[in-house]
C-alpha cells in the first residue's frame, strides 16, 4: 500500500490578506494554542478511575460515487472503527442509530467530543478511503489522511487510522493492529493459533498434531518460536509468519528445548535446555548455537523474560525451596536477586514495556491470580479478584492492557483487562475448545 499522504485545511481568504509580519505571529499563537491542547491529551491517564471517557461519533463511511446510499462496506468500515477506538477502554463510540449514522449529524447536541468521518471510493485498482478526525468544541479538523491499496486492506487502513487517533489522544499509537498468539485444542491437539487484539481472524500456525506449548514473539512481529513435541521431545521451532509454512527447528537437544525469549536486539533468545540433566537458562543465537550458560544447577530456572532494555532478566526458579519464585539476574554481572518473597508458587514473569512493573502469575490459597510487581521488588498487587484461575499474563506493547487466561469449569478463555485490574473482557468468545498461554505481538506496520 503507498505512504498516506497527510490533508490539511486551506487557509482563509482572510490570512492571505493579512501583512507577513501580523500572518506571523498570528500563526505563532495558533501553534501555541495547539502544542497546549496536545499537551493536555498525551498527559492523559486512561487508566484512571475518574476518567470520564471520550465520546466519539462515528457514522458510517459514505461512498464517494453514491452520497445519498447507505452502503454496506461502509457500515461495516465505520462499525470496525468503533470496535477499535473502544478496545482502548477510555473512548465511549455514540451508538450510530441515534443519529442515522449521518455524517452531518449535530454532534455536540450528541454530546461527541469527537467525530470520525470516512469516504471511501473503489475501482478495478483497489479502494481509496478518506478519513477525518474532527474536534466538535473547536469545529476543526485535527488531522485527516488519504490511503490508497488493494480491498483486501480495508481492514488495516482502518484500524491504522485508528490507532493514529488513539495516538493523537494519548500521545502513543494505539493497539489496533497488534496481534495474539495462543495454544488451543479446538482440533484435539494443542496448537498455535494467531488471531487479532479485537478478537476475530483466528488463523491456525501449527498443524503437528501433537502438544505445543509457549509461543513467543520476535521483536519485529515477523517471527514466532515455540516448543513442540511432534518428533517425541520437546523440541524448539521458530515460524516465519510473513509465509506461515517456513518453519525451521532451533534446537533439538536431548532433554527440554522450552521457553523460548527473544533479547529485545532480536539476535539472541534465552531458553531452558536440559542436555546436561538440570533444566538450565542458556542464551542461544537465532540459528540453535549456544553463545552463553546462564544458570549452573541452582534448581529448575524456567519462564525468561526480559526487560525491555535487554540489561536483565526475570525467570522462575525453586532454588530456594520446593516451590517456584521469581528472580531476575543481571545480564552483564549474572549476578541473581530473588524478587518475590511471598507465595506458594508465583510463576510466568512478562515485563511490562515500559520496564516498571513485572506481571506474573501466583497461587494464593486454591487458585491462581495474575500480579504486578515492580522490577526493585515490594508488596505485589493483586489484579484479578474473580471466580476462576487467571494464568499466563502478556502485556499490549503500550504497557496499558494484559492478556491471560482464565479457567472456568475446566475450560480456559482468554481474557484482557487494563493494567489496574478493570474492564476485564473476553476474546474469542464462541472459539471452540480452550485457549491458553496468550502472547501479545509488538505493533505491526501495514503494507
Amino acid at each position: 500500500m503507498p505512504p498516506t499522504t497527510a490533508m490539511k485545511p486551506s487557509r482563509t481568504a482572510l490570512s492571505r490578506r493579512l501583512p507577513r509580519f501580523i500572518l506571523a505571529c498570528f500563526c505563532l499563537l495558533c501553534l501555541l494554542c495547539l502544542a497546549t491542547v496536545s499537551q493536555a491529551r498525551v498527559y492523559l491517564d486512561i487508566t484512571s478511575p475518574e476518567l470520564r471517557k471520550v465520546s466519539v461519533a462515528v457514522p458510517y463511511f459514505v461512498e464517494k460515487t453514491k452520497p445519498s446510499e447507505t452502503m454496506a462496506s461502509g457500515r461495516q468500515m465505520a462499525g470496525l472503527m468503533a470496535r477499535g477506538l473502544t478496545f482502548h477502554g477510555f473512548i465511549n463510540v455514540i451508538n450510530p442509530s441515534l443519529y442515522g449514522g449521518r455524517s452531518d449529524a449535530d454532534w455536540a447536541g450528541l454530546g461527541a467530543d469527537f467525530a470520525v468521518i470516512g469516504q471511501f471510493d473503489t475501482d478495478f485498482t483497489g479502494v481509496s478511503i478518506e478519513l477525518k478526525l474532527i474536534d466538535v468544541h473547536q469545529g476543526q479538523m485535527i488531522f485527516g489522511r488519504r490511503y490508497r491499496g488493494p480491498w483486501a486492506k480495508h481492514d488495516q487502513i482502518v484500524l491504522k487510522f485508528c490507532d493514529d487517533i488513539i495516538e493523537q489522544l494519548t500521545g502513543e499509537r494505539g493497539v489496533s493492529l497488534t496481534r495474539i498468539a495462543f495454544i488451543s485444542n479446538r482440533s484435539g491437539h494443542k496448537e498455535v493459533y494467531l488471531g487479532d487484539a479485537l478478537g476475530t481472524n483466528i488463523i491456525q500456525v501449527t498443524r503437528h498434531g501433537y502438544l505445543t506449548v509457549s509461543p513467543r514473539f520476535s521483536p519485529d512481529g515477523n517471527f514466532l518460536a515455540y516448543t513442540s513435541y511432534h518428533h517425541g521431545n520437546p523440541d524448539l521451532y521458530v515460524t516465519d509468519l510473513r509465509i506461515l509454512k517456513t518453519t525451521r527447528p532451533i534446537s533439538r537437544r536431548r532433554g527440554l528445548n522450552m521457553a523460548p525469549a527473544w533479547a529485545p536486539d532480536g539476535r539472541s533468545m534465552a531458553v531452558t535446555l536440559s542436555k546436561d540433566g538440570n533444566p538450565d537458562l542458556y542464551l542461544m543465537d537465532n540459528r540453535g548455537e549456544i553463545l552463553e550458560r546462564l544458570t549452573h544447577g541452582e534448581g529448575v530456572n524456567v519462564s525468561p523474560s526480559w526487560s525491555p532494555d535487554g540489561k536483565k532478566l526475570a525467570f522462575v526458579s525453586d532454588r530456594v525451596g520446593n516451590h517456584p519464585q521469581l528472580f531476575i539476574m543481571d545480564m552483564q554481572t549474572k549476578a541473581v536477586q530473588r524478587l518475590t518473597m511471598s507465595g506458594s508458587e508465583n510463576t510466568t514473569p512478562a515485563w511490562s514495556p515500559k520496564g516498571d512493573w513485572i506481571a506474573y502469575t501466583a497461587r494464593n490459597g486454591s487458585t491462581h491470580n495474575i500480579f504486578l510487581i515492580k522490577p526493585t521488588g515490594g508488596t505485589p498487587i493483586q489484579l484479578t479478584q474473580f471466580w476462576g484461575d487467571y494464568e499466563s499474563p502478556s502485556w499490549s506493547p503500550d504497557g496499558r492492557q494484559l492478556v491471560f487466561s482464565r479457567k472456568r469449569q475446566g475450560r480456559s478463555q482468554l481474557c484482557v483487562m487494563f493494567k489496574n485490574g478493570s474492564g476485564l473482557r473476553v476474546l474469542y468468545e464462541g472459539e471452540p475448545g480452550s485457549q491458553t498461554s496468550p502472547q501479545w505481538s509488538p505493533r505491526m506496520d501495514v503494507q
